[in-house]
């Protein structure tokens, strides 16, 4: 918090109430929007089936950042491990917390946090630090890398899910499609998905001093599972989902809300494979190991 100044620019005193508010943080404000624990709930499968792949041990400390409300962290807690979760949301720090008490997992706990600026955690405290499709939405990449590696102890592990824009698959074209409803990004801005280019992302990481052959890079598959339709699926996109409600609101401005909810809904169809009572859609990522 910044300090309250006695005096404004015009040298006349300025109450507490009437000094400027702080700056608002847009990345804050997209993800506390709405409830992605709604989209989080369909994605718990194959949160289950990447920790297995990551394989934690009993005891290991473990950093999820841009955790949610836990589908990476709460099945590492249930394997022994001592997990972290960091997210920029209030909202999903208070789910995540409430999912860790429900489950009795006194060993898991979810903090506020910043991805690009890990403030107050020490250097190489954690044997694994994970972020699954959350640290790549933070700004500033090379801050988000070099906080990563600062935190992850010599010989220890880094792994990241980064959806991947050029694919073919749902999340990947979703973006797509509600990038051409919203205005242009500001000057300087950093696309998230940039973190699904191999050399980039080796790039980033050889900033912190690590070596691409430590750096490792493959594509594979995280699954959408919904109990209802695709039409009730995209609901939960349009309805809970920061940066797909501000498409609709972008379009709703432009008056091409139903361009943009025909669109979607055609994809999730197109998508499905679950029947037209169910919903079951694979989407492509990036899934990076670094070797700390």
């Amino acid at each position: 918090m910044q300090p309250v100044s006695d005096n404004d620019a015009s040298g006349e005193a300025t109450s507490p109430s009437e000094a400027a508010p702080p700056p608002v943080n847009a990345n804050k404000a997209l993800w506390e929007k709405g409830d992605f624990t709604r989209l989080a709930a369909t994605m718990r499968e194959s949160g289950e089936e990447l920790v297995a792949w990551i394989d934690p041990r009993p005891g290991t400390e473990v950093l999820d950042l841009g955790c949610g409300d836990g589908t990476t962290a709460v099945p590492a807690a249930r394997r022994g491990a001592r997990v972290l979760g960091v997210d920029i949301a209030a909202n999903l720090v208070t789910a995540g917390n409430r999912r860790a008490q429900d489950e009795g997992l006194t060993h898991l706990r979810f903090v506020e946090g910043d991805a690009s600026a890990l403030t107050g955690i020490e250097d190489g405290r954690f044997d694994l630090v994970v972020s699954i499709f959350g640290a790549m939405f933070a700004p500033r990449p090379l801050d988000v890398a070099a906080e990563m590696v600062r935190v992850c102890r010599p010989g220890g592990r880094i792994v990241m899910g980064n959806w991947i824009a050029g694919d073919p698959t749902l999340v990947a074209r979703v973006l797509k499609i509600c990038g051409g409803y919203m205005p242009p990004p500001p000057e300087g801005f950093v696309s998230p998905v940039t973190w699904e280019q191999v050399e980039a992302v080796r790039d980033r990481f050889g900033a912190t001093g690590i070596p691409p052959e430590r750096v490792h890079c493959e594509q594979a598959s995280y699954t959408f599972r919904f109990p209802g339709p695709p039409r009730g699926f995209l609901d939960i996109f349009r309805d809970y989902y920061g940066p797909t409600m501000n498409a609709f609101e972008a379009a709703e401005r432009s008056g091409r809300r139903q361009e943009l909810e025909s669109e979607l809904e055609a994809l999730f169809e197109a998508e499905n494979r679950g029947g037209p009572d169910r919903t079951i859609i694979p989407a492509t990522y990036l899934r990076v190991s670094v070797d700390r």
